[in-house]
């Protein structure tokens, strides 16, 4: 088993995924747009300046920087009432915890919401570093989130394995000399982006029983 293991969060350990989709069809409607499915892809899994490229692409807009901020209000507020877990969350969590693995965040979120969902989720113990997609120069697909994540663990980026449920969070891992797996969410597995991984599994506890094999 890698020294270390490091979960985005959106997607992969937290069904929000779909919530973000909500917000941003809603705010697109608002605005007389109807988001073709090339969207949920594209912005699935960044942050930053990349993911205020693809809402002026969609939305028509110069500056993607007020839709990027109201999606996140919004979402923020419905999952301050309660966050939807991927199955298998809270048993990965606390199998690993048991063996003493050290765990990370590397999640493109604004770590303010990263902190709240933990916190809501009642999660945050788990957890000895946070890197978030506000903490970095680039976002995802870039390794900079994971590689801020080992730093913070203290460990070195190979002896890390990451899960993750977007190509673009994949890639950001294999990029980061990391072991990446794959728990598909929203988006369609490639070959492509199956070939970058160490495995590609249903659930999180599906690729526990990997993980501790032979422990």
């Amino acid at each position: 088993m890698s020294i270390a293991v490091i979960f985005d969060m959106d997607g992969t350990l937290f069904d929000t995924e779909a919530v973000f989709q909500k917000y941003w069809n809603a705010i697109a409607k608002e605005r007389g747009i109807v988001l073709p499915d090339a969207f949920k892809y594209e912005i699935c899994g960044t942050s930053g300046e990349v993911m205020n490229r693809i809402i002026e692409k969609h939305y028509r807009v110069k500056d993607g920087t007020e839709i990027q901020r109201e999606c996140k209000q919004r979402v923020a507020k419905e999952l301050s009432r309660g966050v939807p877990l991927k199955p298998g969350c809270r048993e990965i969590l606390a199998s690993l915890h048991a063996r003493g693995i050290p765990m990370a965040i590397g999640s493109s979120g604004p770590r303010a919401q990263i902190e709240s969902n933990l916190s809501v989720s009642g999660l945050t113990s788990y957890f000895s570093a946070i890197a978030s997609g506000d903490e970095v120069l680039h976002g995802k697909p870039a390794p900079d989130i994971f590689l801020l994540a080992a730093k913070r663990l203290g460990v070195p980026p190979a002896d890390c394995c990451v899960f993750e449920d977007s190509p673009n969070g994949i890639r950001a891992a294999h990029a980061a000399g990391m072991k990446p797996i794959l728990i598909p969410d929203l988006m369609p597995v490639t070959e492509e982006i199956a070939s970058l991984t160490v495995g590609v599994y249903k659930v999180l506890t599906d690729a526990l029983e990997e993980l501790v094999a032979g422990d």
